[in-house]
C-alpha cells in the first residue's frame, strides 16, 4: 500500500530538520558526507539540501578538492535565517545583545541600570534592545525571539516576575507586556530567572560544558542557583528551583542577623552586601564595594581578608545543601562575587571538607559577567531555530 502524502511530506519535513541540525552540530559538509553521516541515501540528502536552500535555511560554504574524484560543494546553516535577541535585567546592570542563528553576538550593549521605578527599568530595557538591534543593522521584524533574563520567578499565568527582592516594583503586572510592545515587530518573548540562564549559558559556552549535572551559583546582589542536568534546565514544579536565598539561616547575634531564622536570610548572609557589611564591621572604612573589599583581601588587608573568609565559609555551606540534594558532579561559582573565586575557592573546599563527604568539582565562571546574556542567547536559539524553519517551510 503506497505511503499516504502526509506522511511523505513529513518524512521529508524530517530529513531536512535532520540535515540542518546535523549541519549545525558538525560544520559544512558535503553532500556524500551527509550521507556517510546521517546514513540518508544521497538521492534524499541532494532533495533535501535543494529544498532547505530554495527556503533560505542552508547555503554554500566553499567547496572541498579531494586528491582524487570530483570538487565537492559544502553547505552550512545560513545564520540570516533569522536573529534573536538576550537581554540581562540586574540591579546594577542592562545589558543586551542581538546574534544570529549559529549563536554569533552581531552586536551588544552594558549600561548602568539607573531606571526607578520598575516602569523606567522596562522602558529602559526596551530601549537598550533596540539600541542593539539597530546598531547590528537587523531589521526588528526578523527578530524570532527574545530572551530576558531577570531576578525571581517568571509566572506565565498572572504575568508578573515573583521573588525579584532586589528589584523593587517589578512584581507589578505588565511590565513583561511593557517591553514587548516597545520591542515591536512581532518579536516573541520569554522571561526567564538570571540564574537559570547563567547556568545554561556557562553549559553552552563555558565551565559547564560537557557535564552530567551542573550547578551555577550566582552571586551578585542576591543568591541564586541554576540546575543544568543532562543538558536541560531543571526549574521545578513552579519554576522557583534554585531559590536557594530563601532558605532560613541562623548564624547568631554575631553575625548581624535577626533571630529567629526567617526568609530570605540565606541570600542577606552570602550576598555581595554581606562582604560588604562584614568588612566595614571589621574596621574597613571609606565607600565600600564588593570589589573594592575583595582588592583590599588581595592586598591583604586584615579586615577585607576576614571578609572574604567569612563569604567562603558560608559559600561551602550553600554548596553542601546544594550537594546534598542534587549530587552534581560540578559546581561553577558566578555572579559578580564570582568574579573574585580565586580568593574564595580555597576557603569553600576547606568548609566542604569539614561539612560534607560529597566531592563535586569546585570551578570558576568562565563566562563572567556575560553568563545571563549568553544564557538568554542559549535560550532565544533553542526556541527560534525551529520556529524558523517551521515557517520557512510552511510547518510540513
Amino acid at each position: 500500500m503506497d505511503e499516504q502524502p502526509w506522511n511523505r511530506q513529513r518524512l521529508r519535513s524530517n530529513n531536512e530538520w535532520l540535515l540542518l541540525e546535523h549541519l549545525r552540530a558538525a560544520g559544512p559538509a558535503s553532500r556524500a558526507q551527509l550521507a556517510r553521516d546521517t546514513g540518508l541515501s544521497k538521492p534524499t540528502v541532494s532533495s533535501a539540501l535543494a529544498a532547505l536552500e530554495e527556503h533560505g535555511l542552508v547555503r554554500e560554504a566553499g567547496t572541498l578538492v579531494p586528491e582524487r574524484g570530483r570538487t565537492a560543494v559544502l553547505y552550512e546553516p545560513d545564520p540570516t535565517a533569522g536573529y534573536v535577541l538576550g537581554i540581562d535585567i540586574g540591579r546594577a546592570r542592562l545589558r543586551a545583545a542581538v546574534a544570529d542563528l549559529s549563536g554569533e553576538v552581531l552586536a551588544r550593549i552594558d549600561l548602568p541600570n539607573a531606571g526607578r521605578p520598575a516602569t523606567a527599568v522596562a522602558d529602559a530595557a526596551a530601549r537598550a534592545a533596540r539600541q542593539v538591534v539597530e546598531s547590528a543593522e537587523v531589521p526588528m521584524d526578523r527578530v524570532v525571539h527574545a530572551a530576558v533574563g531577570s531576578p525571581g520567578v517568571f509566572d506565565p499565568e498572572d504575568g508578573r516576575v515573583h521573588y525579584a527582592v532586589n528589584l523593587p516594583g517589578w512584581g507589578r503586572a505588565g511590565l513583561v507586556d511593557r517591553i514587548g510592545e516597545q520591542l515591536g515587530g512581532g518579536v516573541e518573548l520569554s522571561v526567564h530567572n538570571d540564574a537559570n540562564l547563567a547556568a545554561l549559558g556557562e553549559y553552552a559556552f563555558g565551565a559547564g560544558r560537557g557535564s552530567r549535572l551542573f550547578v551555577y551559583v550566582l552571586v551578585g546582589t542576591g543568591l541564586g542557583v541554576g540546575i543544568v542536568a543532562r543538558g536541560e534546565l531543571f526549574t521545578g514544579a513552579h519554576g522557583a528551583a534554585g531559590e536557594v536565598g530563601f532558605l532560613p539561616l541562623s548564624l547568631g547575634a554575631s553575625d548581624g542577623l535577626a533571630e529567629p531564622p526567617r526568609r530570605g536570610a540565606l541570600e542577606e548572609a552570602v550576598s555581595a552586601d554581606a562582604v560588604v557589611r562584614a568588612a566595614r564591621e571589621g574596621g574597613l572604612a571609606g565607600r565600600l564595594t564588593a570589589k573594592r573589599v575583595f582588592d583590599e583581601a588581595r592586598s591583604g588587608n586584615p579586615a577585607a581578608v576576614a571578609a572574604v573568609r567569612q563569604e567562603g565559609e558560608r559559600l561551602a555551606l550553600v554548596v553542601a545543601g546544594v550537594s546534598a540534594v542534587l549530587d552534581p558532579d560540578l559546581v561553577v561559582l558566578g555572579g559578580g562575587v564570582g568574579h573574585s573565586a580565586d580568593l574564595l575557592l580555597t576557603t569553600v573546599r576547606d568548609g566542604m571538607e569539614r561539612l560534607t563527604p560529597l566531592r563535586p568539582t569546585l570551578a570558576p565562571s568562565q563566562l563572567g559577567d556575560d553568563a545571563v546574556l549568553l544564557g538568554a542567547i542559549a535560550t532565544a536559539l533553542r526556541v527560534a531555530r525551529p520556529q524558523v524553519f517551521d515557517r520557512r517551510t510552511g510547518g510540513r
